[in-house]
């Protein structure tokens, strides 16, 4: 694996809801107007936050998941970024992870995996001394001391001025290395919303620039930003944990950092879906295709009117198709030219919302119902609640007499189900596990070369099933598959 020379913190909390987005959005422009250059990563399935890194800050953004891509896994695509800033942000609490009686998945496994320091927000709206206590317990967990700083948010400054040089003595009796980094106080000019498991979309805030840049000056003014490089930096030169104690992985470094496949992926393309609708992809996944050859083109479903000409294959990823479901209903050259894509068998993946955009019907909220592409022959609802939701990972192919190669590469595939619509027409070619669980469902419609169900894969953790997409996206090219 490659070394790892990023200069590197992470920003945790408590839990969610602690303002670890509204830090790491400021901290992200105070980097840039330093002239720092800083790249960010979110631990964790979210979509949404690494999208609005590079749409509202332009700043490159990557996910850092252990379930996903392993120990291994995050060090390689941490390790691609060099010795640029790195500003991690965790996921729910730092200790949350797949289960209550494990860190696996946590922010905090990323965080001792990459020996990165951690910045803990914690919320100190409506609470006292009792703050204290949180820390204080906080720190009992932190048995690498990665802890180094602490950020009283949403706090009032006199409040902060009092309680500092008591935080500050207590802290001293149990760890002298962490420091009081400062506070944010509550802002109504930073407001950043949010919906189901991430913030709302960057298009969706007007003005969004101008929050984030004066979120950046209100961290400026009330925190030690220096103390925070000084971390970053001190980070870089820190031991890296020895791989044999930490937990095994399923994921190679070679399986994020593919290499190009041998066997006909010249001059082949793949159509993605790219808009307002359609926005949610992990980076890796689009890398694995073009570190393979495969040439990668947008089209959006809401405007165009075609496909991008001679595709190859197509990529429907996740997003808010139910927030337009008129403009997509309404688009019925873009409906007519999927629909003749997939019948006339064009390899095709379609995940989440791309799922739900293949049904005859999809309703919104109200109930009002809106004719989509078609190659579904069922509905999609809102249930008013999370549906299968979590991580999942393909166990069985459920016809395997049916398939063949690709179908039998997409066993083992890692994904994240979060979702309230659901389908009359689920599939059930495969057979999908929660991880750790005895949770089992049928899942995903598998016809015409396409794979098309709920779950967002993350396509390092099957890689075997991208180079045989790949491969029959030739076949079907050149004519050698019937």
């Amino acid at each position: 694996m490659g070394e790892i020379n990023a200069k590197r913190i992470m920003i945790a909390a408590a839990s969610s809801g602690s303002g670890k987005t509204t830090i790491t959005c400021a901290l992200l422009e105070a980097l840039k107007k330093r002239g720092l250059s800083p790249v960010s990563f979110k631990c964790g399935p979210d979509f949404i936050d690494p999208l609005f890194h590079k749409k509202v800050l332009g700043i490159d953004s990557r996910n850092l998941d252990t379930f996903f891509a392993g120990i291994n896994g995050i060090q390689a695509i941490m390790s691609e970024c060099g010795d640029n800033y790195a500003v991690i942000e965790g996921v729910m609490g730092l200790y949350d992870g797949k289960r209550a009686d494990t860190l696996e998945g946590s922010g905090y496994e990323a965080a001792v995996s990459l020996s990165a320091s951690i910045i803990l927000v914690v919320d100190a709206s409506g609470a006292g001394r009792t703050v204290i206590s949180v820390i204080k317990g906080m720190l009992l967990d932190d048995t690498h001391h990665l802890i180094r700083g602490i950020l009283l948010n949403r706090i009032s400054e006199g409040f902060y001025e009092s309680l500092k040089p008591v935080l500050e003595k207590e802290l001293a009796t149990m760890r002298s290395d962490v420091k009081v980094l400062g506070f944010f106080p509550k802002d109504r000019d930073v407001q950043i919303g949010s919906r189901h498991l991430g913030l709302v979309l960057p298009y969706e805030i007007s003005d969004m620039k101008n929050v984030i840049c004066h979120a950046a000056s209100v961290l400026e003014k009330n925190a030690d930003v220096d103390g925070i490089v000084a971390l970053m930096e001190e980070s870089q030169v820190r031991n890296f944990p020895n791989e044999e104690s930490l937990r095994d992985t399923d994921v190679r470094q070679e399986d994020v950092c593919v290499k190009p496949s041998a066997g006909g992926s010249d001059l082949l393309t793949l159509a993605v879906a790219y808009d307002e609708a359609f926005c949610f992809y992990y980076s890796e996944n689009l890398d694995m295709f073009r570190k393979r050859g495969v040439e990668i083109r947008f089209f959006s479903p809401l405007r165009d009117e075609s496909l991008p000409g001679e595709c190859d294959g197509i990529l429907i990823g996740g997003g808010y198709p139910e927030n337009h479901l008129k403009e997509l209903s309404g688009n019925r050259k873009m409906l007519e030219a999927i629909r003749h894509a997939i019948y006339s068998g064009i390899p095709s993946l379609a995940e989440c919302g791309g799922f739900m955009y293949l049904h005859r019907i999809v309703a919104d909220t109200e109930g009002t119902e809106y004719e989509l592409v078609g190659a579904i022959d069922g509905e999609c609802r809102y249930t008013d609640h999370l549906v299968r939701f979590g991580y999942m990972q393909i166990e069985a192919e459920n016809f395997p007499g049916d398939g063949d190669e690709l179908s039998a590469s997409l066993v083992g595939m890692k994904g994240h189900e979060f979702h309230y619509y659901d389908s009359s027409e689920n599939g059930d070619s495969f057979t999908s596990v929660k991880p750790g669980k005895n949770n089992r469902w049928q899942c995903m419609v598998m016809d015409n070369n396409g794979f098309w169900g709920f779950p967002h894969f993350y396509y390092p953790s099957a890689p075997a099933f991208v180079d045989n997409f790949i491969r029959r996206m030739s076949e079907v090219k050149n004519g050698l598959f019937q």
